[in-house]
């Protein structure tokens, strides 16, 4: 991909990002979500904000990359001739959308057949963007741009992790999660894809999930692995199209964590 090809498709993704916002942010902390749930005998809701921001990413697409594929959560697959394909989840984290707390995002894939070559996870509230992928490797906000950076972090003891849930996966899945986290100095919930911009970051070291989507964890792959982490399956294969994620500041903590993973799963 020639260097023009990949600012052009730099600079797509982040139009669509700046479209999700403006779709997503008039219905944040309101009254008017129309949340439904598309999951019979659990619980998988999905709001106005989610359809409207995907819509506004797919409007940026057909006028700027029309011949490119997309999978997004809400609406399905579109093909295409190009070989690069959008991989999209309008929010992510819609059950923290609708508490109003501010840790669900937008994330934004694009990729190959190999997989995930550059991602945004973009948190519109805050206004925190962070991107990786064509030799980027930063975030803005708040306070200006910055540039990304996993951490150092090596020994388990030391460690901070993250999840989304509690209640991780299966059974069998959540004995190898509690087994990590008992070597853990510290283990948070709740945080959606916010969990992998940190990793990012710099301020903790691994998120552990199950039961993603490949458009849960492509952008997540993008970041983290520009900003020098590592990305797997719980079998230490690829991760792009979900399942069981573990997703670590370096190699080090990463193979740790793999080890205990591997041993109680």
């Amino acid at each position: 991909m020639t260097p023009s090809e990949q600012d052009h498709i730099i600079g797509t993704a982040h139009r669509m990002a700046d479209a999700a916002r403006a779709a997503i942010l008039p219905f944040f902390r309101s009254t008017d979500l129309g949340t439904e749930n598309k999951e019979e005998g659990g619980f998988d809701p999905v709001t106005r904000a989610d359809r409207e921001a995907e819509k506004a990413m797919r409007r940026v697409l057909s006028e700027h990359r029309p011949d490119d594929a997309i999978l997004g959560e809400e609406f399905g697959s579109k093909s295409g001739t190009t070989g690069v394909t959008w991989v999209l989840d309008p929010i992510d984290g819609t059950r923290g959308f609708i508490s109003g707390t501010p840790t669900w995002g937008v994330l934004i894939a694009v990729a190959n057949a190999n997989g995930p070559i550059f991602g945004i996870i973009d948190q519109p509230y805050i206004g925190e963007r962070f991107e990786g992928g064509f030799g980027r490797a930063g975030m803005t906000g708040p306070h200006g741009p910055r540039d990304l950076g996993t951490r150092g972090q090596t020994r388990l003891d030391e460690a901070i992790l993250f999840t989304t849930f509690p209640e991780i996966g299966t059974r069998s899945e959540q004995t190898a999660f509690q087994a990590v986290a008992e070597n853990m100095r510290l283990t948070r919930y709740g945080t959606d894809c916010y969990a992998y911009a940190l990793l990012a970051l710099g301020q903790i070291d691994l998120v552990i999930e199950a039961g993603l989507n490949a458009y849960d964890i492509q952008a997540p792959i993008a970041v983290i692995e520009a900003a020098g982490g590592v990305i797997s399956d719980w079998d230490g294969g690829p991760a792009h199209e979900g399942g069981r994620v573990l997703a670590a500041a370096n190699g080090s903590i990463h193979a740790a964590a793999l080890d205990i993973l591997r041993s109680n799963s």
